[in-house]
């Protein structure tokens, strides 16, 4: 990475843009900015990026990682020993959840490897945090709005900077879609981490879970699948859901239902979360259950409650410039961490929506900081400085 004035850099922009368009005029033009496939290669798109420079800070680097999990961390301390010298934006509050990405928003991580009693999970990313620092990562705590992958080198903007990079990794991750219920939150009086979770194979084998009664909200496959793993430590689990036909494929409803440990809830919604008083309220207790074709409120005596209900991939910033499947997820090339456009690189789990964990996540991020490396050797990028 190397600092660049911003005048000196406008200048060569301007004077860059000059050329271009007096060789689009010419009846052979020579040189023009490389276009990616599936991109457009317009003049106007290059013409908006230095626009939206005049007034930011300009960095240049030949990697730029966005994210702050662990794909983000694998994937700086992997380029930074590879002295390419990444700059990373962890974000500020980003889709509603702090630098750390979703690990922040847990309490012990017991299937991480190397942590044999388990680790806090912000204790988790706060050391992948400072092994990046410490090979020589730039960490930004700004959040990227917006990006240009339509010509090299790529640009990415936040509010106040804007970067020049050979090579990106989008490592943004996927947020868990939450339902907002008196005792659904964080807050007081509030069940999240304290029984209330959003992933039941991170979370389900938890002490305060096992042998006891768990419920699990949702409809689909997810929901199907983190019930049936359920069983194997709850006495029972409840499948809330608020229709009367679930939409998971034949095969998922049937294990399910066939399973003599689940029972399904239907037509049901949860309007309520309760402690348990034996532990002062300290954890979660029980449901308010209502039936949405009576009316009626009934109580449910549970120790956990699982949302399977769906993520939402953070892929909104890219505005398209990125093929994305029909759920928003980033679409890579099988085996690979590549992406719709050369240069460009996906990790972690706004590729990833079967596993979702910590440990796939890492290693996605090390393929892309592996791919990165190798796509700079191949078009010849080296460190450049602009006085």
């Amino acid at each position: 990475m190397s600092y660049c004035p911003k005048s000196n850099l406008l200048n060569l922009l301007k004077r860059g843009s000059k050329f271009f368009r007096k060789a689009s005029n010419s009846a052979a033009p020579t040189a023009a900015p490389t276009s990616t496939p599936g991109q457009a290669s317009s003049s106007a798109a290059a013409i908006s990026s230095t626009s939206a420079m005049d007034d930011l800070h300009i960095l240049k680097t030949r990697l730029c990682i966005i994210g702050s999990g662990p794909a983000a961390h694998t994937a700086a301390i992997y380029a930074s020993r590879a002295e390419l010298k990444p700059i990373l934006f962890e974000g500020w509050m980003a889709n509603g959840i702090a630098p750390g990405g979703q690990l922040t928003t847990t309490t012990d991580v017991e299937n991480f490897p190397g942590f044999p009693v388990g680790i806090n999970g912000i204790e988790l990313m706060d050391r992948c945090r400072k092994q990046s620092l410490r090979f020589g990562t730039q960490i930004l705590t700004e959040t990227v709005n917006k990006v240009d992958f339509s010509t090299t080198p790529f640009k990415v903007f936040t509010d106040s900077k804007a970067v020049i990079a050979d090579s990106i990794i989008v490592a943004t991750g996927a947020v868990a879609k939450r339902l907002d219920f008196p005792g659904s939150g964080e807050g007081p009086g509030g069940f999240w981490n304290r029984g209330i979770s959003a992933c039941a194979v991170c979370d389900g084998a938890a002490p305060i879970f096992r042998n006891k009664p768990l419920a699990v909200i949702g409809g689909g496959d997810s929901a199907m699948e983190e019930a049936t793993f359920l069983t194997k430590y709850g006495s029972i689990v409840y499948i809330i859901h608020r229709r009367d036909t679930f939409r998971a494929s034949k095969i998922m409803q049937q294990r399910a239902l066939t399973n003599p440990k689940i029972q399904v809830l239907w037509n049901s919604a949860v309007v309520g979360a309760y402690g348990d008083e034996n532990t002062n309220n300290r954890v979660l207790g029980g449901l308010k259950v209502k039936n949405v074709l009576s009316g009626e409120v009934s109580d449910l005596k549970v120790s956990g409650l699982f949302f399977a209900i769906g993520h939402e991939p953070a892929t909104k910033f890219l505005d398209g410039q990125l093929e994305l499947d029909s759920g928003g997820y980033v679409v890579t090339r099988p085996g690979t961490t590549l992406t719709s456009v050369p240069g460009v690189f996906a990790a972690g789990d706004v590729q990833d929506k079967k596993y979702r964990q910590a440990v796939t996540a890492a290693g996605t991020g090390c393929m892309a900081a592996l791919e990165a490396e190798h796509y700079l050797q191949e078009i010849g990028s080296q460190e450049v400085k602009i006085d």
